[in-house]
């Protein structure tokens, strides 16, 4: 079944028990949010060319968001409101079309109340207080643009049985794909660029069942960042799986500013444990290719660097414990890499390693984080592929839990992985 058109859009009054139909924009209703409200679970809504000032939300199960195009339909919130598009209910797939210029995210998927409302936290992050934690479980983000936007572009806070997929995020104040407190999470990133964001992609609190694979991580201040911090529920952060990345070139200075001035660094691990970095191509970071840390009180422990090449790095790997808290347990295994702080590392710390033995530190000199620009203006995404048959495909169902990759199965991604859809070039 179609809309009908017209001023009233499709008539839900008279649809039979179970059917599904597409609410298309304009001609069913004048805007998106309108298009949203009529929708039933398992509807699509279609939008048609356009820019749209208006933010977004979606409160029923299973509804597809979808453009007819994904560089034509703009979701614009002008600097005027938080959030692009908030999805608030499961099963909601989001796909092919842009979200830009909103002050804080461009797409966040959510099962708090409080983050769907645009309460922001300390720092710009989510701090929900004593909310109790609830996750939205299941939800899909497929080929979507999400640029300029003051805090991140495309964002799953306390959300599980997710896939992000296909899209790009740029010009990210914080990160331009974020993923945070959920356990297990039972996410998929895989397939997405993430470019001229202050970090390309963090996953904070974000464990077990965590998959971050096949992205393009290139031409950010930091590339990747899996982390603890006590501003999320859920600590630690653990069990994440890193693998098959493009991560390079992270030090552009045509980005926001870092909120920790974090520079030239791929991959850092800040109290984040157990976490498994496999198969990455990691290259042409200025500071470090990867860094292991720990928060004031969050030790970094067991996490495994196997069979990733490193390449042009300042250092390629380097571990380093200011404070009191260290880490225990992390090895390295099979790698193609020069140079590590302390030195010695793949010999020293080999996997596997005892949980309780305690990880090496050691310093080195650190390049310094120039200033950056606006969010706002950040450079503008080129023409990005298209949802298939975006027309004439129905509504996406979405799976109440995601196919987990197998992490054997992932390969070394080459130099030029997704590059024909990006701005940043690795060299």
């Amino acid at each position: 079944m179609v809309g009908c058109g017209g001023e009233g859009g499709p008539d839900r009054g008279r649809r039979p028990a179970g059917a599904q139909v597409t609410i298309r924009v304009p001609a069913d209703a004048p805007t998106i949010s309108g298009a949203v409200a009529l929708a039933r679970p398992g509807d699509l809504v279609l939008v048609a060319p356009g820019v749209y000032h208006e933010s977004v939300r979606i409160d029923t199960a299973r509804v597809t968001l979808r453009g007819a195009s994904r560089d034509r339909v703009v979701i614009d919130g002008r600097l005027r409101q938080p959030n692009g598009v908030v999805v608030a209910a499961p099963g909601v797939a989001v796909e092919n079309l842009t979200v830009r210029n909103n002050t804080q995210n461009g797409v966040l998927v959510t099962g708090s109340a409080k983050a769907a409302d645009g309460q922001p936290g300390r720092s710009g992050g989510y701090d929900t207080g004593d909310e109790p934690v609830t996750f939205l479980k299941s939800f899909l983000v497929s080929y979507v643009t999400a640029t300029r936007n003051g805090l991140y572009g495309i964002y799953a806070f306390s959300a599980q049985n997710g896939v992000i997929e296909h899209s790009y995020a740029s010009g990210g104040a914080d990160s331009g794909i974020y993923v945070g407190q959920c356990k297990p999470c039972r996410v998929v990133v895989r397939d997405n660029i993430a470019e001229l964001n202050a970090v390309g992609y963090e996953g904070t609190n974000a464990s077990e069942d965590m998959y971050v694979v096949g992205n393009r991580l290139v031409g950010n201040r930091v590339g990747l960042t899996t982390d603890s911090d006590h501003q999320e529920k859920l600590l630690p952060q653990q069990g994440a799986v890193i693998a098959g990345n493009l991560i390079a070139a992270n030090q552009q200075r045509a980005t926001p500013v870092q909120a920790d001035g974090g520079w030239g660094t791929g991959i850092g691990i800040d109290g984040g444990s157990d976490n498994h970095f496999v198969r990455n191509r990691v290259a042409g970071n200025s500071n470090a290719g990867l860094v292991i840390t720990a928060t004031a009180d969050m030790p970094a422990v067991g996490n495994r660097i196997e069979d990733n090449t490193f390449t042009g790095n300042g250092i390629d790997v380097g571990w380093t414990f200011p404070t009191a808290t260290r880490g225990r347990g992390n090895c390295l295994r099979g790698n193609d890499l020069r140079t590590t702080v302390p030195g010695r590392l793949a010999t020293t710390a080999s996997c596997p390693r005892p949980g309780k033995s305690p990880s090496p530190a050691g310093r080195w000199a650190m390049p310094t984080a120039p200033g950056g620009i606006p969010f706002t203006e950040v450079a503008a995404p080129g023409p990005q592929p298209q949802f298939p048959r975006a027309t004439t495909t129905g509504a996406t169902p979405v799976p109440a839990v995601p196919v987990l990759p197998k992490t054997a199965g992932i390969p070394l991604p080459s130099a030029s992985l997704l590059a024909a859809n990006a701005r940043v070039q690795t060299s």
